[in-house]
């Protein structure tokens, strides 16, 4: 079958670049110029291949690792095998979607969760703070949440941007899902003034985690 060979990905997704996609991107810290549909149309064409998977990542090219997320088996690598590839991934599109599209269904998940929150790494911490954001929303048992907010508490006003941006979604899931933190997650927020003044296009809720909870507790009703 053509066109499923690495080098032939390679070929046909160095074709797609575009200019000014990888313009946009690079504001964003992202080093490709390929059109998520198209990057999506190419995963849907070669279904779920994990050994392509593998090989594709190897590369080490950005729109080839993104592919290769789309097209693995998620629960087929190992935890140490993650935990190289979180730190191998250090532009955001990789990173979140890694931990988004891989990490999440992996039976290591939790272990990584809990190791990655403790990492001096700062854009590794992020990844464990996005971990326990969806614990927060979807599996809270088990979890200390005053302890997390203990945690942004200290830590979040002096954070690199990419974990502040992690940490600052937890406080925001926190106070949304869990009425009984709700006050003290507003309280933090509206005084470490976190991403109050980002820029928030209209018809989008701000990231001002205040502001966040208010919106979407009020779309939930709760």
């Amino acid at each position: 079958m053509g066109g499923t060979t690495v080098d032939e990905l390679l070929a046909e997704l160095a074709a797609l670049d575009d200019p000014r996609v990888r313009a946009v991107n690079e504001r964003h810290g992202d080093d490709h110029g390929v059109n998520l549909g198209g990057l999506r149309a190419i995963a849907k064409r070669l279904k779920t291949q994990q050994e392509l998977a593998v090989a594709l990542w190897a590369t080490g090219d950005s729109a080839a690792r993104l592919l290769a997320l789309l097209i693995c088996r998620p629960r087929l690598f190992g935890r140490d095998e993650l935990d190289a590839m979180l730190r191998e991934a250090r532009t955001p599109k990789v990173h979140d979607w890694l931990v988004n599209y891989v990490v999440k269904k992996s039976p290591h998940a939790e272990e990584l969760r809990l190791a990655w929150l403790a990492d001096p790494d700062p854009v590794v911490a992020s990844a464990g703070w996005a971990l326990t954001t969806e614990r927060v929303a979807r599996r809270p048992d088990g979890l200390d949440l005053a302890a997390l907010l203990d945690r942004v508490e200290a830590e979040m006003k002096d954070a690199p941007d990419r974990l502040q941006w992690a940490m600052n979604h937890c406080l925001a899931q926190i106070g949304i899902s869990h009425p009984e933190q709700r006050a003290r997650a507003v309280e933090i927020g509206e005084r470490l003034q976190v991403l109050k003044d980002y820029p928030t296009p209209p018809g989008c809720t701000s990231p001002f985690a205040p502001v966040w909870i208010a919106e979407m507790v009020s779309r939930q009703g709760t």
